[in-house]
């Protein structure tokens, strides 16, 4: 990690995962996309996490977290449990997903108020949560110069005006193939690539 690295705020979901696959299950795992979000991005700059877990959120999960760069002033703790999610993943190259069993938990009211210290953040990624949650995100970084985006089809076909509203105010959008055709209503990724509209008011536009 460079020494004048900046930090990067993050906002998203911690969970509890068990996952399927054809020769493996594993249960119990650290999830969420803000988690892997850390343990990745900590490799290059430190990083905020805002987000909520249970009373019942491993000890282990929580120090594999502080063991890397990863300020977790904004992780709140509330009574109950923490998020759960359970899927099967199957296919070649486990491409194909389909999700069991979800309990939202503590993350069913969780609106995300960022901690003083992390609202100059220059450098933000708004990880997968509901549209609306990471508008209410935005309103908190006045001084953000570089802001990415993660979402899932399930908002696309739920929350897209949301969506729409939250494209216009990033830099970078980050959808698979799926998510892309589904974005543009394509019945195909291919046919999706050429037909992605700017999500940003920047002159030179978001990358997607």
């Amino acid at each position: 990690m460079a020494d004048n690295a900046r930090p990067i705020l993050v906002v998203g979901s911690v969970a509890l995962d068990a996952v399927h696959t054809p020769t493996e299950s594993a249960s119990e795992v650290l999830g969420g996309a803000a988690s892997y979000f850390c343990l990745s991005a900590s490799l290059f700059a430190p990083v905020r996490l805002v987000a909520v877990v249970g009373e019942d959120f491993p000890a282990e999960h929580r120090r594999l977290l502080e063991s890397r760069p990863v300020d977790l002033t904004g992780l709140q703790v509330r009574p109950g449990k923490t998020f759960r999610w359970t899927a099967r993943y199957s296919g070649v190259r486990l491409e194909d997903r389909e999700t069991l069993d979800t309990q939202l938990n503590v993350f069913k009211d969780f609106h995300p108020v960022l901690p003083h210290a992390y609202r100059d953040s220059k450098v933000v990624f708004l990880a997968n949560i509901q549209p609306e949650l990471q508008l209410e995100v935005l309103e908190q970084v006045p001084e953000a110069e570089f802001i990415a985006c993660d979402t899932m089809k399930l908002w696309l076909d739920t929350a897209r005006a949301g969506l729409e509203r939250l494209f216009k105010r990033v830099d970078c959008v980050m959808v698979n193939d799926e998510e892309a055709a589904s974005r543009c209503r394509c019945s195909s990724p291919a046919s999706a690539s050429s037909r992605l509209p700017p999500a940003s008011s920047s002159p030179t536009g978001p990358g997607w």
